[in-house]
């Protein structure tokens, strides 16, 4: 994959496209043939010699101080989560040795335990490469992508169902693999194999990969249209659990009283609903 030995430095170049020059303090009467601020200008507001940061971007140089990293934050006025995802790109873990190729670890018993007992409620686990790994029956009948031994981006992506399950389609595939990359960042190498099938396959996804955002959803709501039903606006909560395995919880609930919450009932009741 072209730039995916230099994640780094593709990220800090994406950063500083965007960066407004004028907004950032840059002086400049001449006519801007580039987007955002150049290089040796990003340099001088962090304070730092114009040929160290070439070689940074370049990818010759992937060893920056802490105070370097904070201070390019600063000046590409990075969120929380582009901080945090700088950070592991310029001081990443080491991945767990001898785990390439293997199974993906089982789902806790006792999370398997409270999934049947949540019935009522489409609630699912996923890998850090959004494999769901186990789920209630009550997820699949709202999503079919929601089910074990389907991967979430993989569905959003090279499904054609997912047009139709996601009225929102556009955001929710941004959001979806700006939250990968952040994850991918987090764990080196494990989804690599994931990422160069999904831009293999999908010009969507590569160019949303390419742009290098990241992006960490933990709450919010969701609007789905599920076969029979309608569209339903769901709430959700996810719940990162403990353990090298990755896992996440995702939780979907209705508004107590409105009328999604009579119709996820409902489908619950259905033939062949839980």
């Amino acid at each position: 994959m072209a730039g995916e030995d230099n994640q780094l430095g593709s990220f800090l170049r994406s950063r500083r496209e965007r960066i407004d020059a004028a907004t950032a303090g840059v002086v400049d009467s001449t006519r801007r043939r580039v987007k955002g601020l150049r290089r040796e200008e990003l340099a001088l507001l962090a304070g730092l010699s114009p040929s160290y940061y070439a070689r940074l971007e370049q990818g010759r140089d992937r060893n920056p101080s802490r105070e370097v990293l904070r201070a390019l934050a600063d000046v590409l006025r990075l969120d929380d989560t582009e901080r945090t995802h700088l950070w592991s790109l310029a001081m990443p873990a080491l991945p767990p040795a001898g785990n390439e190729g293997a199974p993906a670890p089982a789902v806790r018993p006792g999370v398997l335990s409270l999934l049947e007992r949540w019935a009522d409620l489409p609630a699912f686990v996923v890998g850090p490469g959004r494999d769901v790994l186990a789920g209630t029956p009550l997820a699949e009948r709202v999503n079919p992508a929601w089910s074990p031994g389907h991967n979430l981006i993989a569905f959003t992506f090279l499904d054609p169902r997912s047009r139709t399950v996601y009225p929102d389609w556009e955001e929710i595939a941004r959001q979806a693999v700006a939250g990968l990359r952040a994850t991918a960042a987090a764990r080196q190498g494990e989804l690599d194999g994931l990422v160069a099938d999904l831009r293999a396959r999908s010009e969507t996804f590569r160019a949303l990969w390419d742009s290098h955002d990241v992006y960490q959803r933990t709450t919010g709501d969701k609007r789905l249209r599920v076969e029979g039903v309608g569209v339903l606006r769901l709430a959700f909560e996810t719940f990162a659990l403990t353990g090298p395995e990755g896992h996440v919880l995702y939780v979907y609930f209705p508004e107590a009283g409105s009328a999604d919450e009579e119709a996820l009932r409902g489908l619950g009741r259905a033939p062949g609903g839980v």
